[in-house]
C-alpha cells in the first residue's frame, strides 16, 4: 500500500502556520509548543495560536519537553523554558558556544552541552560541569535516576553528575551524533556520521552493536512503550529494530516500515500501542501499525515543507508535527 491509496486521516487535522522552520515541539498538557529557528515560539490550543520571543534575535536550535515546561536552546548561547500560559525565562546561560544539544529528565533536571562541556542542574538547582573529548553532541537521561548519556567523537561518556565517581567511557571510532537510551536502560545507541548506529549492551558484558546500511544519517530515533523496537530515520521506509532478545538487535534483521519514495525525516511511536508515526523529507505522515503494516495517511506530500518535528500527547490522542517552511499541524486520533 503506498500513500495515495492508504485510507485517510487527513480531515481529522488541524492545522497550524508557525511562520518559520519548526526546529523542535513539545506537549504542554493540551498545548503544542512549537520551536522555531527565528527564535520564536508559538503555542497552540484548541485552534488558537500565541507567539513567545523566547530568544531574540537568535535561531532555537533544540528544544525538548516534559509535559509540564518546553525548554530550548539557542544559538544566542542561551537555555530558555516556556510555559504553556506564555511565560518565559533564562534558565542558563553561556557565552561564545552554540545550545544545540539538550535534555530533560523526568525527576525535573536538565541538562545541555555548549561546546565541549556538559552542564547537569538537578531538580534542586546543583549544578555540575563535565567536559567531554569533543563537542557534546547528543544528550540523554536514563529512564530512571541521575544519569546522563553523552555522544562525541570516539564513542559515548555514561555520567552521574552527582556522584564523585569517574564517567564511563563506551569506545567506538567515529562521529557519534545524537544518544538515546532503551527505556530499561539495558542499551545505550547512537546515531553515527557514517550512515550508521551504534550501540552498547550495558548488561551484561558491554557489548557492541552495529547496525549499519543507511542511505543517509539517522538523525530520529523512537523507541516502542516497551522498548522491543526501535524506529529509525535516515532510509525511504522508517527503520525498525528488534531489541525484545538480550543480544538486543544483532544477528537479525530490521522491518521496514512506509517504504515511498522519499526518506524519512522523524519517527514518533505511540506512547502505549504499536503504532508507529512517519514523517518523510517530502511532507508525508503516515501511522503504520506494527502488527500488519497497515497504513493511513496523515498529511500527502507537500512540496518544500518536509517534516522536522514530531511528538504525540502523554495519552497518544493527538500527534503534533512541523515542517520546513513554517507549516504544522495535530492529528486528534477518531474515537
Amino acid at each position: 500500500m503506498t500513500a495515495g491509496t492508504a485510507p485517510s486521516l487527513t480531515q481529522s487535522v488541524t492545522t497550524i502556520d508557525a511562520g518559520a522552520h519548526v526546529t523542535a515541539l513539545g506537549w504542554l498538557k493540551g498545548t503544542v509548543a512549537l520551536g522555531l529557528a527565528d527564535g520564536g515560539v508559538v503555542l497552540a490550543r484548541d485552534g488558537e495560536t500565541h507567539r513567545v520571543e523566547a530568544h531574540p534575535d537568535a535561531g532555537i536550535l533544540v528544544g525538548a519537553s516534559d509535559g509540564e515546561r518546553f525548554v530550548t536552546g539557542g544559538d544566542d548561547g542561551r537555555v530558555a523554558v516556556t510555559g504553556s500560559d506564555g511565560s518565559t525565562q533564562t534558565l542558563a546561560e553561556t557565552k561564545g558556544a552554540w545550545i544545540d544539544s539538550l535534555a530533560l529528565s523526568p525527576s525535573g533536571a536538565f541538562a545541555y552541552g555548549a561546546g565541549k562541556r556538559v552542564i547537569a542542574r538537578d531538580d534542586r538547582g546543583k549544578e555540575k560541569t563535565l567536559e567531554v573529548p569533543s563537542t557534546a553532541r547528543g544528550l540523554a537521561f536514563a529512564p530512571k535516576g541521575y544519569r546522563l548519556a553523552i555522544s562525541h567523537y570516539n564513542g559515548a561518556t555514561l555520567w552521574f553528575p552527582n556522584v564523585e565517581a569517574k564517567p564511563e567511557v563506551l569506545d567506538w571510532k567515529g562521529s557519534h551524533l545524537d544518544v538515546t537510551w532503551s527505556p530499561d536502560a539495558r542499551f545505550v545507541v547512537t546515531s553515527m556520521q557514517e550512515n550508521a548506529l551504534h550501540g552498547w549492551r550495558l548488561i551484561p558484558d558491554k557489548g557492541h552493536m552495529r547496525m549499519s546500511g543507511y542511505p543517509s544519517k539517522t538523525r530520529s530515533f523512537s523507541w516502542s512503550h516497551d522498548g522491543k523496537w526501535l524506529a529509525t530515520s535516515g532510509a525511504e521506509a522508517a527503520i525498525v529494530w528488534p531489541f525484545e532478545s538480550k543480544e538486543g538487535p544483532m544477528g537479525k534483521q530490521p522491518r521496514e516500515c512506509g517504504v515511498r519514495p522519499a526518506k524519512v525525516s522523524r519517527v514518533a511511536f505511540h506512547p502505549n500501542t504499536y503504532v508507529l508515526a512517519v514523517g518523510y523529507e517530502d511532507g508525508c505522515i503516515l501511522l503504520i501499525r506494527m502488527a500488519d503494516a497497515s497504513e493511513l495517511l496523515v498529511r500527502p506530500a507537500v512540496a518544500g515543507s518536509g517534516i522536522t518535528a514530531m511528538a504525540w500527547d502523554k495519552a497518544g490522542k493527538r500527534l503534533a508535527f512541523g515542517c520546513e517552511d513554517g507549516k504544522a499541524g495535530i492529528l486528534t486520533l477518531p474515537t
